[in-house]
């Protein structure tokens, strides 16, 4: 009998993870690694929010609550909702996870028959397509090339839709390429949307608050208010509050739908960290004075990236109008020699060949379903970027 199920034959590892272990590998054998892989703030998580951790600690919050949040959480949710978003939710339309991977994943469990359809436009975020298998769908991958700036049409949305279709899952700013849609142009992909009533619609906000340039963020149900009841609007305080360890996702959406994801929550891992809970309360209801010069390091850090990369004979690096990633092209290395003697046949190849040979970890293109490009995280310290790009420079330089 085989010990494995067939479900997990049709997904793979995190190719993110795979790269940031690899280079902390790497790291603790003694080589010189920058690891730009990761999507991770490199900043510490504000004091105020450290404090109510601390203080729920001391005051004994330390037991079960309930499966998907407690009271607080979830009103702070809604006030964040009316708030950012012009959205009204009910606490009963709230359901809090161990973060927004957690969010979606429960989502699509909860929701996905065999044969069903989920429309995801590449590049996208690398677990999205493997949940969708894990849950008995199907991923429909409508590509988005760098000449359209990373951004789906709607012809493109009307094309991949089915009749079998039950969700569209949206990201704006996108991991991984920084490219954030404006409202006329959601707007054009929700117009699309309002003529098939069977579609749903995921929108992935994690990345709201760190827009750049004057871009001005806005989601699907505030953008079409007739899409509220069918849209799950998910986010968390991974990003934007330099989270990421507290594991804390959150979304809102229709009560049918929240209540079903509660039930898969109870049964795998109830309740999120409860200490992360009341550090969540104070990271939403608190100050947000820390966002914009946290912004402002982030708009220096892309800039620089942006600079040296388009510098490099062969890269092309659009500029991205949020998150912490660039996505530049390779197209124009495909087919060269790296000095180690790498034959650059894709990005895969590119991202091996330039962590062996100069220590800078990058994730290849493949991994988020648009080549031949790679990502880079700028979320670390000007000084690793600068370092980084004149890696990737003289290895480039070194291409025959």
């Amino acid at each position: 009998m085989e010990l494995l199920s067939e479900t997990l034959a049709r997904v793979k590892p995190s190719p993110t993870i795979a790269v940031t272990t690899k280079a902390a590998e790497l790291k603790a054998a003694g080589r010189d690694i920058i690891g730009l892989g990761a999507g991770e703030p490199d900043f510490d998580t504000p004091q105020n929010i450290k404090d109510a951790a601390v203080r729920a600690i001391a005051e004994g919050k330390t037991k079960y609550t309930a499966v998907d949040g407690i009271a607080e959480l979830k009103q702070a949710v809604c006030a964040k909702f009316k708030r950012d978003n012009g959205l009204d939710y009910k606490p009963s339309q709230v359901s809090v996870s161990s973060g927004g991977k957690q969010v979606l994943y429960n989502a699509l469990m909860a929701t996905m028959n065999p044969g069903e359809e989920v429309v995801i436009p590449a590049p996208y975020w690398v677990s999205y397509p493997d949940m969708v298998l894990l849950a008995g769908g199907t991923p429909v991958i409508a590509e988005a090339t760098l000449e359209q700036d990373f951004k789906l049409t709607p012809e493109q949305l009307e094309a991949a839709i089915s009749p079998k279709t039950k969700w569209f899952i949206f990201n704006s700013p996108s991991n991984p390429t920084g490219a954030g849609y404006s409202r006329d142009e959601l707007k054009a992909l929700t117009d699309v949307l309002m003529r098939h009533p069977h579609v749903w619609v995921m929108s992935d906000d994690m990345y709201e608050h760190l827009a750049y340039d004057g871009f001005e963020f806005c989601t699907p149900a505030e953008v079409e208010p007739r899409l509220y009841d069918r849209t799950l609007t998910v986010n968390g305080v991974s990003k934007a509050y330099a989270m990421t360890g507290w594991r804390i996702g959150y979304a809102a959406g229709p009560e049918k739908l929240i209540a079903a994801m509660r039930k898969v929550q109870s049964q795998s891992t109830s309740n999120p960290c409860t200490i992360s809970q009341w550090a969540a309360v104070e990271a939403l209801n608190g100050t947000q004075d820390y966002i914009a010069p946290n912004n402002e390091m982030f708009v220096r850090r892309r800039n620089l990236v942006v600079e040296a990369l388009n510098a490099i004979d062969g890269i092309t690096c659009p500029t991205p109008e949020g998150a912490f990633y660039v996505y530049p092209s390779i197209a124009g290395l495909i087919g060269k020699t790296s000095k180690g003697g790498i034959k650059i046949t894709d990005d895969e190849a590119f991202a091996t060949a330039l962590l062996e040979e100069t220590g800078v970890a990058v994730v290849f293109g493949a991994a988020f379903g648009l080549s031949p490009n790679f990502r880079v995280s700028y979320a670390t310290s000007d000084e690793a970027l600068a370092q980084a790009c004149t890696r990737i420079a003289e290895f480039c330089d070194g291409l025959t």
